[in-house]
């Protein structure tokens, strides 16, 4: 401070209270600025200015649930209050403070990226998020299979042991403990043995979603403004986006993320079985017809039919008397629907008409219901 010092750079000295210089956990309640332009990343370093300290801390965002329960957010909300957690000299509650990401003087944006103020110092808030465990069946018997590549050791086995669980088609089920004594005695680890309420397939995926604890990172870096040259300026550590720029490192891409196009074995199902006993009672048109089907026409759809002149005469005349129905049946239609356009174009004018009338009669009534106020009212006078 004394090789550096600069007389332009006022110092404003304070005290502590009494217990501010222990360091642990603080929970905030924490809104991004209005003129900021960005949202927060969790994880991201900030410094705050908070107090008489001013230091750089890596925050962990969260929402409180309805049941109490402490969801982390990957970003803060646009328009709305979030919690957060963060390492650092401990404060009173109620005490507000500011957030910056860079002290740099040549940014174009707004610097105060968020705004606020310390709920309390808790050591066991606890933030948790959410986690799926995908697994497939290697062994099924009825209503209970082994699920394999859900977890790695027994150990993780018995700490989800009474979790329940559900196929992509909907079947509920529940963990029971580890099968690897019952997989063909076979010595591996990670196996679950899992119940349904209905059997399921090789082919289903098997799906487990709980919660997992989030820690938050112990980092607490002081800011030395004063213990460096005044053109200077402090640099402190950096979000993931200016490493991402300075390194010329692309932004990771996960495949599992990416819409692929859906592609389905085709099933191939079984035939019906239909008992003998109940195919008896069916009717004919139900009846399976087990007769096979031909490569080669038959010599019934070959054979050519040649008719008689009787036949060949009654054939022409059954062909006329089809043609004339066909043709009346033609020129009863169109004069169906020629007598429905009339009548729906006489039924528009006796509505129209109708209404008219009607409008008349209401004004009628409206007018006498007026001269029979203004009698009234000149009585009363």
């Amino acid at each position: 401070m004394v090789e550096f010092f600069d007389p332009c750079h006022p110092i404003l000295v304070g005290g502590i209270g009494f217990g501010e210089d222990n360091v642990g956990y603080m929970q905030a309640r924490l809104k991004k600025h209005r003129w900021h332009k960005k949202v927060l990343k969790t994880r991201d370093p900030i410094i705050v200015s908070i107090g008489w300290r001013r230091y750089q801390t890596i925050p962990v965002f969260a929402i409180e649930d309805r049941n109490g329960r402490h969801r982390m957010l990957k970003y803060t909300p646009e328009h709305m209050h979030c919690l957060a957690s963060f390492w650092g000299p401990l404060v009173p509650p109620n005490t507000g403070f500011v957030a910056f990401q860079n002290l740099s003087n040549n940014q174009a944006g707004f610097r105060i990226t968020a705004t606020s103020v310390v709920l309390e110092f808790n050591h066991q808030a606890r933030i948790v998020k959410k986690i799926k465990l995908v697994g497939t069946p290697c062994k099924i018997k009825k209503k209970t299979a082994f699920i394999k590549d859900m977890f790695t050791s027994d150990l993780e086995i018995a700490r989800f042991e009474g979790s329940s669980v559900r196929t992509v088609s909907g079947i509920r089920g529940q963990v029971k403990k580890a099968g690897k004594n019952m997989l063909d005695n076979k010595a591996e680890e990670g196996i679950a043995r899992c119940t349904f309420e209905d059997q399921i397939h090789m082919s289903d995926m098997v799906f487990l979603r709980a919660w997992t604890t989030v820690e938050v990172p112990q980092f607490y870096n002081p800011l030395t403004t004063a213990l460096q040259p005044r053109d200077k300026t402090w640099n402190g550590m950096k979000t993931f986006g200016e490493l991402r720029r300075e390194l010329n490192i692309p932004i990771p891409v996960n495949k599992d993320s990416l819409y692929k196009a859906i592609e389905r074995k085709q099933k191939k199902f079984n035939p019906l079985q239909i008992p003998k006993r109940l195919e008896k009672d069916l009717p004919f048109m139900s009846k399976p017809k087990n007769i096979p089907k031909r490569k080669r026409p038959s010599l019934e759809d070959k054979r050519a039919v040649i008719m008689e002149p009787k036949e060949r005469k009654e054939h022409t005349i059954i062909q006329q008397f089809q043609l004339l129905q066909h043709h009346t049946m033609k020129k009863k239609k169109a004069t169906d629907q020629k007598k429905r356009k009339e009548y729906e174009a006489e039924k528009a004018k006796n509505e129209e008409i109708n209404k008219k009338r009607r409008r008349e009669e209401r004004r009628d009534r409206y007018r006498e219901e007026d001269k029979q106020k203004k009698k009234t009212r000149r009585s009363l006078d």
